[in-house]
């Protein structure tokens, strides 16, 4: 992280205590919001027996902390498509990290929405990457909250859900589907030629596809679109098509081209 003089890192602590909100205080300052959202939480460290301090070592598995569960059905599916939990021996706690194209600007913004609404006690931050954003978060429970977890690459190891997080995906499955979209697939425009009454004329249609290659990972896509209803075909292995009208039409009130 790029080394701020004291007196910078003292007027952000200052403005976020008179509830100066991360971006604001980034852009007043002229320092990346990482750096400023991880200041707000030395400070809060600092502080001992605060209480926010306490309610992040909280765990909503463990400690059955409230959970906003939409919330975590479309960062469950961010982690599955994009993100990775990782162990770094100088951190005391694994770090959620997930990557978002700088092409999706707003993509990353409700990325991180869905980080402090999962971790609201945390701190969250953004590292700056070429061509994208690490959303990113240290806390000592993300195995609990993500057992999929593990060693080695996700396509290499078994993937499933645990019993509770069917039931948060049951009650969220266009939340969970947005997040594997947003992650791994995309919304895109094809188009045909038909010779219609000797004349050739062009036809252009929507249609989704999402891409992964772990069996696992495209079988929780393609149940979770049974349920709600949409028709879909594997194109191939790792590549699943969803292009009927009444289908895209679906897919289209509650997920949307990536912006």
């Amino acid at each position: 992280m790029e080394q701020h003089h004291p007196s910078i890192r003292q007027e952000a602590v200052a403005l976020l205590d008179r509830g100066m909100a991360n971006r604001a205080v980034a852009e007043r300052l002229n320092v990346p919001r990482g750096t400023v959202s991880w200041w707000r939480h030395e400070a809060r460290r600092e502080q001992g027996g605060h209480g926010e301090a306490r309610r992040s070592r909280l765990c909503p598995v463990c400690d059955e902390r409230a959970l906003d569960r939409a919330s975590y059905a479309y960062l469950l599916g961010l982690y599955l498509g994009d993100g990775y939990i990782s162990h770094y021996v100088k951190h005391r706690s694994p770090s959620l990290l997930v990557t978002m194209d700088d092409a999706w600007p707003g993509l990353q913004d409700a990325a991180e929405a869905a980080f402090r609404a999962v971790f609201p006690d945390n701190a969250i931050c953004r590292q700056r990457r070429k061509g994208c954003q690490n959303i990113k978060v240290y806390f000592k429970h993300l195995t609990c909250l993500f057992p999929q977890a593990g060693p080695g690459r996700k396509h290499e190891r078994k993937i499933e859900l645990n019993g509770w997080q069917r039931k948060i995906v049951d009650e969220h499955p266009w939340e969970f589907l947005r997040g594997l979209i947003h992650s791994d697939g995309c919304r895109c425009t094809n188009w045909t030629e038909k010779i219609i009454g000797g004349e050739l004329k062009r036809y252009e249609y929507a249609r989704y596809f999402f891409t992964n290659v772990s069996a696992d990972i495209i079988q929780l896509f393609t149940n979770t679109l049974d349920t709600v209803g949409v028709e879909w075909r594997r194109a191939n292995a790792k590549n699943i098509s969803v292009a009927k009208r009444a289908s895209v039409a679906l897919m289209d009130a509650h997920i949307g081209p990536k912006y």
